[in-house]
């Protein structure tokens, strides 16, 4: 019974290094990175999310074209993407937001 407890804390601890996210809190993050930018002006703003629970249970659509679709977008100018990630990703989200025309 404590190697399987053993196991599964160190799973949960570790789980975070394989995370596409680069700057991870143990306790709170709450990060925006840019990915794309134009020089094109931007107007509209879509966002699209996706979640995960307990790093068991990922739900979501976190993907350009449904940010894009979210804020009536057809020309994008910017893709920035906010992570936000409560006690060592008890809790974690992936925001895609995309900005246009």
């Amino acid at each position: 019974m404590t190697r399987i407890f053993t196991s599964l804390v160190l799973l949960f601890l570790l789980g975070g290094c394989s995370s596409k996210m680069g700057l991870p809190g143990a306790l709170y993050t709450g990060v925006t990175e840019g990915k794309h930018a134009t020089a094109q002006t931007s107007v509209k703003m879509g966002e699209s999310c996706a979640m995960s629970i307990f790093g068991l249970l990922a739900i979501g659509d976190a993907s350009i074209d449904t940010a894009r679709q979210a804020g009536g977008i057809r020309s994008v100018s910017t893709i920035d993407e906010k992570y936000t990630s409560f006690l060592l990703g008890l809790y974690s989200s992936k925001c895609t937001i995309v900005r246009g025309k």
